[in-house]
């Protein structure tokens, strides 16, 4: 466990880092923490802190930096978020992929960062189902989200329909299931099987497939906005090594995926610090997320990434606010 005075120099340090982002000396740390200390015990306190991996020393330089447990040890136990005045956004309430989009610009614009957003989860529930004959042993399937969202997916049967028939099974989905999700209604009409009639209950099964793969699928799973803004990042941009890792992270968005999906299961905003685990693979960047909800329930989470440097306090009031107007706008907009 770290002394008082080890914590006190330990928060100047990685503050005084975020700020300049120079290596900070002995002499600079004593003048940032406001103790009356020595060089000699600042060095002393510093050599210690480094021995525990809070800080480290790049190259030949004398001073000292954050390590990514150093970080984590700020954030979690030393940042005392200042509410400074953010000018305050908007976010009106339109089509859910609107929102989406809209929101990791803010993100970007406010953060100076990138701004990413993982897109609401889409329910498998249906309003309403059509079959239109298109040819023989080809059909067209019309399938109606309760947003009014519409997919349109062809599929091919074994048997050739009639449109009498068609009418007819459409007719017995929609009374019947309309409303459920997906899983359900594959669950009944298996049980139901032995009541329809063979061919009609083989369209439904085959309805009921093509039906769960068009409404599970995102137009875009994470929207990212920003990117460029890492050009104008010191650290990055005299490291193009650091921004190419950077940029093959947005490439990868299964990644961002995982690592989104990881903070829509915890609540409130969450840091991730770069290089401290599998979760953040890239020692240059981190990630603070938060979720956000559709009528109380969690369907997404946003974020701002940038350089592990990052004013960790502003990023928090970012990304809480704009949670909290995303939650509002789809709340609304539904």
């Amino acid at each position: 466990m770290l002394d008082d005075r080890a914590k006190l120099l330990l928060k100047a340090l990685v503050e005084r880092y975020i700020a300049d982002g120079q290596p900070v000396g002995s002499r600079t740390l004593s003048r940032a923490s406001g103790l009356d200390l020595s060089p000699a015990t600042i060095r002393n306190v510093m050599a210690d802190l480094e021995e525990l991996g809070l800080i480290a020393s790049p190259h030949t330089s004398a001073g000292r930096i954050p390590t990514a447990r150093g970080y984590r040890l700020f954030v979690d136990t030393m940042l005392t978020a200042q509410r400074e005045r953010l000018a305050t956004p908007s976010l009106a309430p339109d089509q859910p992929q609107k929102v989406i989009t809209n929101a990791a610009q803010l993100l970007s614009n406010l953060s100076q960062f990138v701004g990413v957003v993982m897109a609401p989860r889409r329910t498998s529930v249906f309003r309403h189902i059509e079959f239109l004959r298109l040819s023989d042993r080809r059909l067209l399937v019309i399938i109606v989200s309760p947003d009014g969202d519409v997919q349109n997916r062809v599929i091919f049967t074994e048997a050739d329909y009639s449109q009498s028939q068609l009418v007819e099974a459409s007719n017995y989905l929609n009374a019947n299931y309309a409303g459920l999700a997906i899983e359900q209604v594959r669950e009944r009409l298996q049980h139901e099987m032995e009541k329809l009639r063979g061919e009609i209950a083989a369209l439904m099964q085959a309805a009921v497939q093509v039906s769960s793969e068009a409404l599970s699928q995102e137009q875009d799973d994470v929207v990212i906005s920003g990117e460029r803004n890492l050009l104008a990042v010191s650290d990055f941009s005299s490291d193009m090594g650091h921004l190419r890792r950077a940029f093959e992270l947005f490439e990868q968005k299964a990644q961002l995926m995982r690592l989104l999906d990881i903070s829509s299961r915890a609540e409130g905003v969450r840091i991730f610090i770069g290089g401290e685990s599998q979760v953040v693979p890239f020692e240059e960047l981190s990630i603070v997320s938060a979720p956000y909800e559709v009528d109380g329930q969690v369907v997404g989470t946003l974020g701002v990434i940038g350089p592990t440097r990052m004013p960790y306090d502003r990023m928090i009031q970012i990304v809480d606010i704009t949670s909290r107007l995303v939650s509002n706008a789809l709340s609304h907009n539904k």
